[in-house]
């Protein structure tokens, strides 16, 4: 069995970063795809919108069942799923089949991402949480950066089905480990709760919806800026999908990773002055409110740069300055990815944080980046490029308002 703590968490941040190379091959190899499969911009978005349907109708199942048992079994069925999804992914010869593919791998990766976090959470000491977390998310930038230039790399010199079959292997072989995992004990969900209760039961935690709220704004900009930011790119500024891809995943890799290490920091630090977190104490309303109106307040902040150098990136003339500012516009994008998945964890009852995390992560997706690239792939098929990708932005600047803490806000 796997006790260790930092082992623990390497297993489940390395499962992370499969996860992420997975869903950023696509965005790297949707050029040939469009070319090889005859799609328009509304069904290259509409592929990623397959996976988030099946990522994010199946999170909350997964996190209901999960509060009332163990978690590792869940996680391993998830990893296997997703993985021969993946390679399957290379196998579609339509748009239909593509899709379905898609829709799979997303059933998948929700037993993965609802559960992971919870687990992170319960062995890590309390004063650790947010710089563990913030580990566990590194892998958000990291597996984005490989699979970029890895699905420009493949499609490039051996065909786009390729990259695919490489992304799908590693979780395969690796999922089995999770079985291994020790967990710990925790207060449990009654057997005869229902998912329709504990949702109703955190809608009504406004530090809870206030997080939410502004992770779907943030989800729906980010979202919309993987999928389209490699094809900006070469649309605009004529760089080859290898060039694309590599450039737009180094920028990605480097101020994701400093985003969200700083972010991680940062969170941590605004807790120091609280007492300790009990995970057995009743739930306290008002003592969360104390800690997490600063971690709001770091999501704020660095939505608040975001948007302004969103904007910028844009209109730049060139490539090279398109690089700049997309590097700093990361850093602030990235900053929020500990705090606002403590948040989500901290504000609600011990025997809630799986379903926690999953209506979350249902939410996000249902009103962020499961509309947000085929709105935009239509925006481009009716507006200059520039102008359409605006919209990513926007949706940056509506998060920093949601997310800003407000000092008289009830429990």
């Amino acid at each position: 069995m796997i006790k260790n703590r930092t082992a623990i968490l390497a297993l489940l941040t390395a499962l992370n970063f499969l996860n992420y190379m997975d869903r950023t091959v696509l965005a790297a190899v949707l050029k040939d795809i469009e070319g090889d499969l005859s799609l328009s911009k509304l069904q290259a978005g509409l592929l990623a919108t397959a996976f988030l349907v099946g990522y994010f109708v199946t999170s909350p199942i997964f996190g209901a069942r999960a509060d009332k048992g163990t978690r590792k079994g869940l996680i391993t069925i998830g990893v296997a799923v997703w993985s021969l999804a993946t390679a399957a992914s290379g196998l579609a010869t339509s748009f239909a089949t593509l899709l379905i593919a898609r829709a799979v791998v997303g059933v998948g990766e929700a037993a993965y991402a609802t559960l992971a976090p919870t687990i992170i959470d319960d062995i890590t000491p309390p004063d650790r949480k947010n710089r563990a977390l913030a580990i566990f998310y590194l892998a958000i930038p990291l597996g984005s950066a490989i699979g970029y230039p890895l699905g420009g790399i493949m499609a490039k010199h051996l065909g786009w089905r390729n990259a695919f079959y490489i992304a799908g292997g590693p979780g395969l072989a690796i999922a089995l480990s999770c079985l291994l995992i020790a967990e710990p004990s925790r207060k449990l969900a009654g057997a005869k709760a229902r998912i329709r209760d504990s949702l109703r039961t955190l809608a009504r935690i406004p530090l809870y919806r206030r997080a939410v709220l502004g992770y779907c704004a943030w989800t729906w900009g980010a979202g919309a800026f993987q999928i389209w930011g490699p094809q900006f790119l070469q649309d605009r500024f004529s760089l080859d999908e290898a060039a694309a891809g590599t450039y737009f995943g180094a920028v990605l890799v480097v101020a994701g990773a400093i985003g969200t290490i700083v972010g991680g920091r940062w969170a941590d630090r605004t807790q120091r002055a609280l007492p300790p977190a009990d995970p057995t104490a009743p739930y306290d309303g008002r003592r969360n409110r104390e800690g997490i109106n600063p971690l709001l307040r770091v999501c704020a902040l660095g939505m608040v740069a975001a948007a302004p150098l969103g904007v910028a990136c844009f209109v730049m003339p060139n490539a090279a300055s398109f690089f700049g500012f997309a590097f700093l516009c990361s850093i602030g994008l990235f900053l929020s990815t500990s705090p606002v998945n403590a948040i989500g964890l901290r504000a609600v009852p011990p025997e809630l944080r799986a379903s926690a995390m999953a209506a979350m992560i249902f939410a996000i997706h249902l009103l962020g980046d499961l509309w947000s690239p085929p709105t935009v792939g239509l925006l481009q098929d009716h507006l200059p490029v520039t102008l359409a990708m605006m919209a990513v932005p926007l949706a940056f600047a509506l998060s920093a308002y949601l997310w800003w803490p407000r000092a008289h806000e009830a429990e």
